[in-house]
């Protein structure tokens, strides 16, 4: 994508976005060139992000399969990015053909691509939204007609919720997510985790999401990750690295101390 192309309303293609950043970390293309100037001051920062990029996505297909092997059928992926391979859809139906899934996210150019992919996939939707307000994912009057209310689900929230700042804001968000899922449901949830940075490159890195049309990016302990799961019963093996996550080849051990990484966990709601 280049600025001479037609640019969505409402999109300014000076200010980099996250969604299309991540998009040109996983080797896309639909991203402009503050995005992937701002993309390329992230990999000078953190070299290995394009790894954690990969890693995120592969958590994600490895989560979708076991809950559709273990029965859900609908699946709710809020802040879902730009379309790439594996798309939480594609998983799901592959291994269950009438699973059902939302696309919730608030950039036009997220929404314009989702829907041209899924114009002729009717078990799945993308609708507009925002994490901050989970009233209005859940009030949508397309997702009410697209999910039945009483059926297990599964809300994803990758790499999204770093992006509300305040820790009690984040926690507020997620406990009204999980307050608003059927029975039996599950959230999913992955969180950058800065780790052992020096306190210099985690400050150039908020500057850098500083500049993004979603704004600074949060940096929480994890106690306050381990908190999003509160009210759930998180599945082994817990709260861990991602490609630690129930891994379907040998993981190699990690020796970038220093560097961030990315934690994910999968919780069923108890009640």
């Amino acid at each position: 994508m280049s600025e001479s192309d037609e640019v969505p309303p409402g999109l300014n293609p000076a200010v980099p976005s996250v969604a299309r950043m991540y998009d040109y970390w996983l080797g896309g293309k639909d991203n402009f060139s503050a995005d992937r100037e701002a993309a390329e001051e992230v990999i000078r920062l953190v070299p290995g992000v394009r790894e954690l990029a990969r890693e995120n996505r592969a958590f994600l297909r490895r989560a979708v399969e076991h809950l559709t092997k273990t029965g859900v059928r609908q699946f709710i992926d809020i802040g879902a990015g730009l379309p790439t391979r594996e798309n939480t859809h594609e998983v799901a139906q592959r291994l269950a053909p009438d699973a059902k899934v939302v696309y919730v996210d608030n950039d036009p150019v997220v929404l314009a691509h989702a829907r041209a992919l899924l114009a002729d996939s009717p078990r799945t939707i993308a609708i507009e939204g925002d994490l901050r307000e989970p009233k209005s994912i859940f009030d949508h009057p397309e997702l009410l007609a697209h999910l039945d209310p009483e059926l297990p689900t599964a809300a994803l929230m990758l790499s999204v919720l770093h992006f509300i700042t305040a820790d009690r804001d984040a926690l507020a968000v997620v406990a009204q997510v999980r307050d608003s899922l059927p029975a039996g449901s599950h959230i999913v949830i992955t969180h950058i985790y800065a780790g052992d940075m020096p306190p210099a490159e985690r400050a150039a890195g908020r500057a850098i999401y500083t500049r993004t049309s979603t704004g600074p990016a949060a940096d929480r302990s994890l106690t306050c990750l381990t908190n999003f799961f509160t009210g759930t019963t998180l599945l082994d093996p817990g709260l861990v690295p991602v490609h630690d996550w129930r891994p379907d080849h040998p993981v190699p051990p990690r020796m970038d101390t220093g560097k961030p990484y990315v934690l994910g966990g999968v919780g069923t709601i108890t009640r």
